[in-house]
């Protein structure tokens, strides 16, 4: 089992910068996939990236592609996802999530923890 904390969220203006992290605990860290992902008020999570458990692979949603970059530190028991060029559509409350599995899943219903979520507020 795993619980994971999230942090970093916060308000930031079109362009900025916001890095968020997760945080988790439990000796098995590593064998887990972690995703993040978000969910704006009135719809559905959505999936926004994802990281393998040795970190090799990563997996990003077409619309932070090339904006986010995910990573992981197994020995710290974190991953991060740094958020660049941030647009007001990236606006919501982000959540880490981790499963056991051979692959990185991209909808939430493959996830078997889940963090409280940190809001992100992106203004125009």
């Amino acid at each position: 089992q795993v619980q994971l904390v999230e942090f970093g969220g916060g308000l930031v203006q079109a362009g900025g910068s916001l890095r968020l992290s997760c945080v988790a605990s439990g000796r098995t860290f590593s064998r887990y996939i972690i995703g993040w992902f978000r969910q704006a008020p009135g719809k559905e999570r959505e999936f926004v990236a994802a990281i393998s458990w040795s970190g090799a692979g990563t997996y990003y949603a077409d619309s932070v592609e090339g904006r986010f970059t995910i990573s992981r530190d197994n020995g710290k028991n974190t991953v991060d996802l740094q958020m660049n060029s941030l647009k007001p559509e990236d606006t919501g409350v982000y959540y880490c999530a981790a499963e056991l599995a051979g692959r990185p899943g991209f909808s939430p219903n493959e996830y078997d923890y889940w963090g409280q979520g940190t809001q992100v507020t992106v203004s125009s």
